[in-house]
């Protein structure tokens, strides 16, 4: 399980836990499909996260 703040910086989508924040309170990040503004979300293996048209898929745990 990981943040999705922390997975938007581990994957250097974000350079600093702040444009993460900022992107997805915009509405600037999907998981699964789903806009998601909560930077606290708790990601788990297998779940796709989409950023400007670009999809990560969570392979951490």
């Amino acid at each position: 399980m990981i943040k999705l703040d922390q997975f938007l910086k581990f994957t250097g989508i974000a350079a600093t836990g702040g444009q993460a924040k900022l992107m997805i309170i915009d509405g600037g990040v999907k998981v699964n499909g789903m806009v998601e503004t909560r930077r606290g979300r708790k990601l788990v293996l297998g779940d796709k996260v989409t950023v400007e048209g670009k999809t990560f898929e969570v392979d951490v745990e």
